[in-house]
């Protein structure tokens, strides 16, 4: 029987888990704000919905599982505020439902370990919200949630190549700053491992084996392709918005046990390294392909 996903703000890591859904059967309906994201979608083969605009409650009652991607923005959880009731109601028959956090919730640590189990003290406004959001999804009654908490996330067309060939790539050093970073791929095969083992209430991260600071992940770029090491720039002079700026507030090291011994999960890009030349590997053959 042909099961079905609703897919609320249906971006990123959503299509790449759509990409695995789709050829094992399954129906994908995504959410979208607008017509031309909607064409975007129905190429992929998803089903779009343009939300807000659509009455959710219907589609809601046609769904196995909920996935939410849309982050909270200044009036909170969008999500929540649009349809709340509607979830509420379609609780029950839901057999999973999942929610895409950030590992921002954890605040700074200043370049220490955090897990599953570390104190929720994010230091940033963005951080905040997601706590708030977090805790929001978790009230509702017999919703059977589960909570993925996500490092930085690449992968083809998200990475540090465009801008070290324009050459506007810069590495920005700020002593003892540590990110960690997670491919769209290894979401979407985390994602598709617990909607086979579904355990409600469960909380996951999401990141990679290999923390690391932002300068040698644009180093290594510039090595991959060749080119000149960016400049390195001091933080505290660097000119940088005030988003950039607050993404170098936190730093830590975020641990991934649990998706290998819950879920089972191999990572397929464990380190950026990794990634980062897989990525180019597809650069080229997209290049090769489109040249014949």
């Amino acid at each position: 029987m042909t099961k079905t996903l609703l897919s609320i703000g249906h971006g990123f890591s959503a299509r790449a888990l759509a990409a695995r859904l789709i050829p094992q059967g399954w129906r994908i309906i995504g959410t979208t704000r607008s017509d031309a994201k909607a064409s975007e979608i129905a190429a992929t083969g998803v089903d779009p919905v343009i939300w807000p605009g659509t009455d959710i409650g219907p589609i809601l009652a046609q769904a196995d599982a909920l996935l939410v991607s849309a982050g909270p923005g200044p009036q909170g959880d969008p999500t929540l505020a649009g349809m709340r009731s509607d979830i509420a109601t379609a609780a029950a028959h839901l057999d999973w439902v999942g929610y895409l956090s950030t590992t921002g919730v954890y605040g700074d640590h200043q370049g220490g370990w955090v897990d599953e189990t570390s104190a929720l003290t994010p230091s940033t406004k963005r951080g905040q919200a997601r706590v708030e959001a977090e805790a929001a999804w978790q009230a509702i009654p017999d919703l059977k949630l589960h909570i993925f908490r996500l490092a930085g996330i690449y992968g083809p067309g998200r990475g540090p190549f465009a801008k070290v060939r324009k050459g506007t790539a810069r590495r920005i050093i700020k002593k003892g700053q540590v990110f960690s970073r997670i491919h769209v791929e290894d979401i979407a095969q985390v994602l598709e491992a617990s909607l086979a083992k579904p355990d409600p209430g469960a909380i996951y991260n999401l990141c990679d084996d290999d923390p690391a600071p932002p300068e040698d992940v644009i180093a290594y770029a510039a090595e991959l392709l060749g080119l000149p090491l960016p400049p390195a720039v001091d933080f505290e002079t660097a000119e940088m918005t005030p988003m950039a700026r607050s993404f170098y507030a936190e730093s830590k090291k975020v641990r991934n046990d649990r998706i290998k011994q819950a879920l089972g999960v191999q990572l397929l890009y464990p380190t950026y390294r990794v990634g980062l030349n897989a990525l180019l590997q597809e650069e080229l053959q997209d290049r090769d392909v489109s040249d014949i």
